[in-house]
């Protein structure tokens, strides 16, 4: 009995920005929030003292105390536990799990209780809680923390699955995550936390659920999220030169899924190529592709191309890494099949 996101469009109104990198931009959103709302606090793994593994909440220590900034033993599954325990009795943990890959030891906690509480339950609790962890390669950092699952947890109803691209979303949509009464995993790109942007300064949230169109085109349509979009954006630079018009669609979450957005975008440009970090087998562009085909066969120029990390673990090499990640010669290659 999971209600859908209850957020309203942002409260940005003066229309002034600062320039800020996604860290900053994360870690503005959790100081809002917490001096926001006494309700909320933050658990981890050396959230505290270092500020979490890309030291998001430094500071945050000695500012808000340790009853509302709570260092966790290395145990992915008792930190998420606690974090559903402590979200159906009135507060609104924020949970930080340094990988996602490590978000399997917790997926009990997860998609057990966490995403199904609600609903289990008629309704009687909420579950407002946020589970903060990072995806992506590109840092040598092994195949055992540099995967990007984050499609499968979106299969799981009453979870949502948010995947910030740029500063000013990662902003927006943290805040709306947190003061969402559903449990929220917030998916943050390692290569991401250095990028800078122009973000409100406004206290202004962005709903959750809603794609973005990151660049207008006319020719085909790329959908991607996380770092993707960057790369979407830079192949879209490259096809101009050769005269095509790439339109870029940053799915933004990935449950709630917008696909109206991808829907009105596919049947501009009736042609589709996927970007996702992920593998491609049972990823989010075999979603994309399928849905596609269920509601805009007859503006299909072409088959849905999908551009993903090959299908192998993640190699330590930087050479061999760089050339099983996606790029964007590989997302040119793959457009040029079907204009």
């Amino acid at each position: 009995m999971t209600s859908t996101p209850d957020v309203a469009q942002a409260s940005a109104q003066s229309g002034e920005t600062v320039t800020k990198t996604f860290r900053e931009a994360i870690t503005d959103a959790l100081w809002e929030e917490m001096e926001r709302d006494e309700s909320i606090f933050i658990m981890g793994e050396e959230v505290g003292v270092w500020g979490g593994t890309y030291a998001v909440t430094r500071g945050f220590h000695d500012h808000f105390g340790e009853k509302r900034v709570r260092d966790t033993p290395i145990a992915e599954q008792a930190i998420v536990g606690a974090a559903v325990g402590a979200a159906m009795n009135g507060l609104r943990p924020i949970a930080e799990i340094m990988t996602i890959n490590f978000a399997f030891l917790a997926l009990d906690a997860l998609v057990n209780l966490a995403a199904k509480a609600r609903y289990m339950f008629g309704g009687q609790f909420k579950v407002p809680m946020v589970v903060r962890t990072t995806t992506g390669g590109g840092r040598q950092l092994g195949a055992t923390h540099s995967h990007s699952p984050e499609h499968i947890f979106a299969h799981f109803p009453g979870l949502l699955v948010v995947v910030p691209s740029t500063p000013a979303d990662a902003k927006g949509l943290l805040k709306a995550a947190i003061r969402n009464d559903n449990p929220v995993l917030f998916v943050e790109h390692s290569t991401l936390y250095q990028t800078r942007g122009e973000v409100p300064v406004d206290d202004y949230v962005l709903p959750l659920g809603k794609a973005d169109i990151k660049r207008e085109g006319t020719d085909v349509t790329l959908v991607s999220c996380a770092k993707m979009v960057q790369v979407s954006l830079e192949a879209a630079k490259e096809l101009e030169k050769e005269g095509i018009s790439a339109e870029v669609v940053d799915l933004r979450s990935l449950r709630p899924l917008d696909t109206d957005l991808v829907m009105e975008s596919f049947r501009k440009t009736n042609r589709c190529v996927v970007v996702e970090e992920s593998h491609a087998l049972y990823g989010i562009g075999a979603e994309v592709a399928a849905r596609i085909q269920e509601q805009a066969f007859d503006w299909m120029d072409a088959p849905v191309q999908r551009v993903a990390t090959e299908d192998v673990p993640l190699p330590y090499s930087r050479d061999l890494e760089q050339s099983a990640l996606p790029d964007a010669q590989k997302v040119v290659n793959a457009v040029k099949q079907i204009i």
